[in-house]
């Protein structure tokens, strides 16, 4: 069965709730200390997508396997051609190709919108997020220890970032 990535409505939004809360409740990909409700995840999907920026999901057949967006990176004016991307993938469909297509996705997005760079920032210990990124041209560009924490332990949190292809000019 191939893989459509498309943009989500919010007729998506329980599925992605679902992919969100598994992470949140089993991983440290988010650092929250427990699960979203469904009205929170359609206001975060409202809020992005009124700001111009891509909610993505990945399909397989009629089933929502994976989802991934960008907002902004910081709140102020000096920060608007940079981004910050997520991208999430439900349990079952790791390594199977699906964060690669959504975050393929979302670089071209942002290309189309004039940003000039994409941020991840990612759990330490998170191998998979960090090579999923590299192998799309991000590059380590900044670690943190301990700024985080989770499950009765530190979280280092490290910076990637990607340069865009656009000639967007400052």
């Amino acid at each position: 069965m191939s893989l459509i990535v498309r943009d989500a409505t919010l007729e998506d939004a329980e599925d992605i709730l679902a992919i969100y809360n598994f992470a949140a409740i089993n991983t440290t990909a988010v650092w929250t200390d427990g699960p979203a409700d469904l009205a929170s995840r359609r206001a975060w999907m409202s809020a992005r997508q009124e700001a111009g920026y891509p909610v993505l999901v990945a399909m397989k057949g009629r089933q929502v396997v994976g989802f991934a967006s960008f907002g902004d990176f910081r709140p102020f004016p000096g920060y608007r051609h940079t981004v910050e991307n997520s991208v999430y993938v439900g349990e079952q469909h790791h390594r199977l190709g699906v964060g690669r297509s959504l975050l393929a996705a979302l670089i071209e997005r942002a290309n189309g919108l004039n940003k000039h760079a994409m941020i991840a920032g990612i759990e330490a210990a998170n191998a998979a997020s960090i090579g999923l990124h590299a192998s799309l041209g991000f590059a380590e560009v900044g670690r943190m220890p301990e700024v985080g924490c989770k499950f009765g332990r530190w979280l280092d949190l490290v910076f990637m970032q990607k340069r865009l292809a656009n000639g967007v000019r400052p």
